[in-house]
């Protein structure tokens, strides 16, 4: 036999008997006795205090129902995306088709051997992102609606507001957002697709936006090439008036000949006037104005190597003699120009190729369900609610009901209701003292500022009062 704490009752310690196969079994009979005189006690406790329990019943239902009454409705809006895909050709064919048929195991084996990884649990880790959470909370202002003042509690506040999930059977993501504004829910959820889009467009990595980037980055450097080339042989054809070197040549070398024949021609025809007529003649001082006009006009063609001469040249068009020099350069700008033109036509056409596969490769967001403004409250759940705070009610005033019932059992010089009483008129001081500075302290501030003036007190206020005999409070 053993004895119990209080020393009072006495316990039969289980006895121990064989059974027919030969394994022990305890039987404690005693102890099932007593477990059960225990419960009917409690039982017929609760039963004298029914009439307790009921009114615990109906305040609490009254109590919990005007909470729930109280507290903010909230709304859920959802959207839902598709999968992305991921890559193309044969080996999604094979990924399809492994899907299809049912083989998952196999398909994600293959899929990892292959290369081939879904795209969907990067889309959630973008949209979980802090960079997401911060284009939000700035777009919707969401420290005021959580009555944050740091940026990293607005962050906690719309995680928890939040809900982003992958089924991983469909791949299909669905992201829920929880408002106290139907509106709200549905633009913050459509707002989450759009920056998942573009996140999505900015942070890729393909080869093809790698190529797309290095393109238009050289397209930048040789359009500024071709520009400052066709301002270089502008200036210079207007300059020299070199429409066409190789074409004003032949044509000034024709015109030269032309002159040249129709000099010979003048001149031959004045040496047989002046064996036949005087130098007086008048046809014969025509003949030789004519051959004068044309020697000019030979010479303007021809120009001069003098160095003066030719500063002084101003002449529309430039001379036979002029024209090599300015082939040289005329070429060469030329040939600049028409090089960097077919650069730049080559490079257009590349990017935009680049563009093109850029598209392809990037995985795109497409969306199942748009997020709509929803009509039914999602929270709170006010009759499981209630019927939770009723039963709490119902389960407190009975736990205090046999607590009560257990205090008074206990002898009054029990060393542990000793230091319970203790505990309890300490706090009780404790509390009445707080609540006298408190008190003290108002009375204070009131007559300091007045009733009305009250809420408007600056904050760096000091003053000092007599809260009991020996205690001075200062109050900030």
């Amino acid at each position: 036999m053993t004895v119990n704490v209080n020393g009072n009752d006495v316990v039969r310690a289980p006895e121990q008997h064989v059974s027919a196969n030969g394994n022990p079994r305890k039987v404690n009979v005693v102890n099932s006795q007593r477990v059960r005189e225990e419960r009917i006690a409690r039982a017929r406790i609760l039963w004298e205090n029914r009439r307790t329990l009921g009114w615990s019943l109906v305040w609490g239902f009254v109590v919990s129902l005007v909470v729930v009454l109280l507290l903010p409705k909230g709304y859920e809006a959802t959207a839902k995306l598709m999968p992305p895909e991921t890559g193309s050709g044969s080996g999604a064919a094979l990924m399809a088709a492994l899907a299809t048929r049912g083989a998952g195991m196999l398909g994600g084996l293959a899929g990892e051997l292959m290369g081939v990884k879904g795209n969907g649990p990067v889309f959630v880790e973008i949209l979980e992102s802090r960079t997401v959470a911060d284009r939000l909370i700035d777009e919707f202002q969401l420290s005021r609606e959580y009555h944050t003042t740091k940026i990293e509690y607005t962050r906690k506040q719309l995680e928890a507001h939040t809900k982003i999930s992958e089924d991983r059977k469909s791949g299909v993501i669905t992201i829920t957002v929880t408002s106290r504004d139907p509106g709200r829910a549905a633009e913050m959820a459509q707002a989450y697709v759009g920056e998942l889009d573009r996140l999505v467009s900015q942070l890729s990595t393909s080869s093809a936006r790698r190529e797309r980037i290095f393109l238009e980055e050289r397209l930048k450097t040789v359009k500024s090439d071709l520009d400052n080339a066709a301002t270089q042989f502008s200036e210079f054809a207007s300059k020299n008036t070199a429409i066409d070197i190789p074409a004003q040549g032949k044509a000034m070398v024709e015109a030269a000949a032309v002159l040249q024949g129709q000099l010979i021609a003048a001149e031959a025809e004045a040496s047989g006037l002046e064996k036949i007529y005087t130098v007086n003649n008048v046809r014969v001082k025509a003949l030789q104005a004519r051959i004068g006009e044309l020697r000019e006009q030979l010479q303007k063609l021809g120009g001069s190597s003098s160095p003066a001469e030719v500063r002084s040249d101003n002449s529309l068009y430039p001379s036979i003699r002029k024209l090599p020099l300015l082939g040289v350069t005329y070429a060469d700008l030329f040939r600049r120009t028409k090089i960097e033109e077919t650069v730049y036509e080559l490079l257009t056409q590349q990017y935009e190729l680049a563009k093109v596969q850029e598209a392809k490769e990037i995985p795109s967001v497409k969306v199942l369900d748009s997020a709509v403004v929803p009509t039914v409250k999602s929270s709170p759940h006010r009759v499981a609610l209630t019927c939770c705070g009723t039963f709490l009610a119902l389960c407190g005033t009975a736990a205090w009901i046999l607590l009560r019932k257990r205090w008074t059992e206990i002898d009054p010089t029990d060393p542990g209701r000793l230091l319970a009483e203790e505990m309890a008129t300490s706090v009780a001081i404790t509390a009445r003292r707080f609540a006298a500075v408190g008190s003290a302290a108002r009375s204070a501030v009131a007559r300091r500022w007045g009733p009305k003036n009250w809420r408007g007190a600056p904050e760096a206020v000091e003053r000092k009062r007599d809260v009991a005999p020996g205690v001075t409070q200062t109050w900030l």
